[in-house]
């Protein structure tokens, strides 16, 4: 039998996951984490990005989190983000749009407060944008 752990994937409007995985990976502040059945207990704050998701079967499940809480405890990993979706649900058209916005904004250098915001939401359409060319790329397989 394999070895799981639970799994939540929290928005503040809604549970977009909840189930039996053997595997999460998410991009805390420090780069990249594996967490497996057994993983020491860990709190970290967590990028905009994808947290991914491997069920017991093998399939992967690709979400797109505005940023968040990642909580590992020793039956359950938990991801509390802001904003949480599925990467099929992402709207394409609107992530490069403000992506677009954003790199317009940091172009034309403003004001530092702006550059700053600007940067910011720059970082999440990208991570939008990659989670959806990951699921493509896991379609293909």
């Amino acid at each position: 039998m394999a070895s799981t752990i639970r799994c939540d994937i929290v928005s503040a409007e809604e549970e977009i996951f909840h189930g039996v995985v053997s595997m999460v990976v998410a991009t805390g502040e420090m780069g990249e984490l594996g967490i497996a059945p057994r993983h020491a207990p860990l709190i970290t704050r967590l990028k905009p990005g994808q947290v991914r998701v491997i069920l017991e079967d093998g399939e992967e499940q690709t979400f797109y989190v505005s940023g968040g809480i990642l909580e590992v405890q020793p039956q359950v990993v938990t991801v509390l983000a802001d904003t949480a979706v599925r990467a099929k649900d992402i709207d394409e058209a609107a992530a490069k749009a403000a992506k677009d916005e954003a790199e317009r904004a940091i172009a034309n250098r403003t004001d530092v407060m702006e550059v700053a915001q600007a940067q910011a939401r720059l970082a999440e359409a990208v991570a939008q944008l990659q989670a959806l060319e990951r699921l493509r790329k896991n379609l293909k397989h």
